[in-house]
C-alpha cells in the first residue's frame, strides 16, 4: 500500500516539477530581453508553468502600487518590492514541496515495516515449528521464507521513495534559488529604471 502511494506522489511530483528548468529559463529570455519591464500578462503567455510568474507578477504589483498610489514616477521603497517578491517565492517553494514530507516518511519508515512483518513471520514460523515436533530446517524453512518477503516489500517501497526524494529536493532547492536571484535581478532592473 505505501508501494503504491509513494508511486502515486513520485508520478505527481514529476509531472509538477518536469520542464520547470527549461520554461523557468524561457522566462527568464523573456526578461532580459528588453531593457524596461515587461507587461506581466506577456510573460506569463511566453513562459507559463515556472513559479517565477507569480513572484514577478508579485513584484510588478507592488511596484505598480508604489507609482499609482504616489503619482509620482518613482517608487517609494524598493525594499518592499523584495520582500513581496520573497513572499511569493516562499509561497510557491511551498507548493512544490507539497507531499515531499511524505515521500521522507514512506523511505524511512517501510523498511521497518518489513523488518517487522518479517520478525513476525519467523516467530509464526518457529510457533509452527514447535507446534509440528519436526525439528528440522525443511520444516520451518517455507515459513522463514515468507517471512523474508516483507523485508523485500518494506525495502521495494522504500528505495524508489529515497530516490524520488532526494533528487526532487535537489530541483526544489534550484528553483528556490533561482527564484531568490530573480527577485535580487528584478529589484536592481526598478532601481536601475527608476533611478533617475
Amino acid at each position: 500500500m505505501l508501494s503504491v502511494f509513494s508511486w502515486a506522489l513520485i508520478l505527481q511530483k514529476w509531472f509538477q516539477l518536469s520542464g520547470i528548468d527549461r520554461k523557468s529559463t524561457r522566462f527568464l529570455q523573456t526578461f532580459r530581453a528588453g531593457t524596461g519591464l515587461p507587461n506581466p500578462k506577456a510573460l506569463r503567455a511566453a513562459s507559463s508553468g515556472t513559479p517565477l510568474v507569480s513572484v514577478y507578477d508579485a513584484g510588478y504589483a507592488e511596484l505598480a502600487a508604489q507609482l499609482n498610489g504616489t503619482g509620482s514616477q518613482k517608487p517609494k521603497n524598493a525594499n518592499a518590492i523584495d520582500v513581496e517578491m520573497h513572499v511569493a517565492a516562499a509561497d510557491e517553494v511551498r507548493r512544490l514541496e507539497r507531499g515531499m514530507s511524505t515521500l521522507a516518511t514512506i523511505a524511512s519508515v517501510s523498511p521497518f515495516i518489513g523488518l517487522f512483518g518479517t520478525v513476525w513471520g519467523v516467530m509464526d514460523a518457529f510457533i509452527g515449528l514447535g507446534d509440528a515436533g519436526a525439528a528440522s530446517l525443511r520444516a520451518v524453512a517455507p515459513g522463514i521464507a515468507e517471512a523474508l518477503v516483507t523485508t523485500a516489500a518494506g525495502l521495494a517501497a522504500a528505495i524508489p521513495a529515497l530516490i524520488a526524494y532526494n533528487h526532487y529536493l535537489q530541483a526544489i532547492r534550484a528553483t528556490a534559488q533561482r527564484m531568490d536571484h530573480f527577485a535580487a535581478e528584478f529589484v536592481a532592473r526598478v532601481e536601475t529604471l527608476y533611478s533617475s
